[in-house]
């Protein structure tokens, strides 16, 4: 799922960016449940079937990224966030003038 999708259904750059975050980790969580019926991961996660199913239907408004991450951990899979600089933009000639221009 990319970016630009949240941000095209009109979400902050800030918000597409931690849901983003969470539906990656989602999808990688599903997957790595597939293996196990819903009362295996029940007692695996610690938590409800209905928190369970939701879970696998992909309903991430019920989940803090805190919760998804102590989900994946519990489920075998190594998290981790990395950050980058900032996107370096290209400056025209044009635009670099009109700054110095007032």
């Amino acid at each position: 799922m990319s970016r630009k999708l949240f941000e095209d259904l009109r979400f902050s750059s800030q918000e597409a960016a931690a849901l983003k975050l969470k539906a990656d980790l989602n999808t990688r969580i599903v997957k790595a449940a597939a293996g196990y019926t819903q009362q295996e991961l029940q007692h695996k996660l610690g938590t409800s079937q209905p928190r369970i199913s939701d879970l696998l239907r992909g309903k991430m408004s019920k989940f803090s990224l805190d919760t998804l991450v102590v989900y994946a951990e519990l489920l075998g899979l190594r998290t981790e966030i990395k950050t980058t600089g900032p996107k370096k933009q290209a400056r025209t000639r044009g635009a670099a003038a009109a700054q110095f221009v007032r």
